[in-house]
């Protein structure tokens, strides 16, 4: 998620936060995959089965970012599921956990600097991600709804910056496969926040995605991933 992102997602945080108050509510050419790396394993020995390859200056800019990212997701997780106690925070905090864990992992590999020196909750190296925690973190405590409607904008935004990262920055096998299993599981993620809403009878509204791309995702089977 670059700046521009950030800077239109903490936008539409607080149009909601504004809603809210109104309503109130190894072969290097032939790498053979383990079942389990096919199944989306993002283990440490499946992410060091596949090349080390040369990594680009893109492609270690966005692990690192990454790296946050997804601690990011996990710790909005937990601190909302601290406030309200919906399990779905719970259970999609140790699969961002998994996706968090990948991203190390990765940084290990190729020897980039961590930008997590410290994993605190809540505390950041990028700025920009620390202000999107902060916001994120005051407009899920004002309602349960609203709560859940963050877990799934942080979804989008993880989408949508995974896809960019493949479209435009990876080249490398093992971030790819990474890349990819982390999607998946951020669409099951989206699926999950927007059903638990529909339940509440609140209909979610994609402020990240196309409208196309939304339906896409939710009206699919979920898909095997973390």
């Amino acid at each position: 998620m670059k700046r521009t992102i950030i800077t239109r997602v903490l936008g539409l945080v607080f149009i909601l936060s504004l809603t809210f108050t109104l309503v109130q509510c190894s072969d290097d050419s032939n790498t053979v995959l383990s079942s389990t790396a096919r199944s989306g394993a993002l283990t440490e020995d499946v992410i060091n089965s596949f090349p080390l390859e040369e990594v680009s200056p893109a492609e270690a800019e966005g692990l690192t970012f990454m790296r946050e990212e997804e601690k990011l997701a996990r710790d909005v997780y937990l601190t909302l599921y601290g406030q309200w106690g919906i399990l779905v925070f719970n259970n999609i905090s140790g699969s961002e956990q998994m996706h968090f864990d990948a991203m190390g992992y990765l940084l290990q590999k190729y020897n980039i600097d961590d930008p997590v020196v410290v994993d605190s909750i809540g505390v950041f190296t990028n700025a920009d991600l620390q202000n999107l925690y902060n916001t994120l973190i005051v407009q899920g405590k004002d309602s349960a709804a609203a709560a859940l409607k963050v877990g799934a904008l942080i979804e989008e935004v993880d989408i949508r910056d995974l896809q960019k990262e493949l479209d435009e920055n990876v080249d490398n096998e093992d971030i790819q496969y990474v890349y990819e299993t982390l999607m998946r599981g951020s669409r099951n993620h989206l699926r999950a926040f927007v059903s638990y809403l529909s339940a509440m009878g609140v209909i979610y509204e994609p402020q990240i995605l196309s409208q196309e791309e939304y339906e896409a995702i939710i009206n699919s089977p979920i898909e095997r991933g973390f």
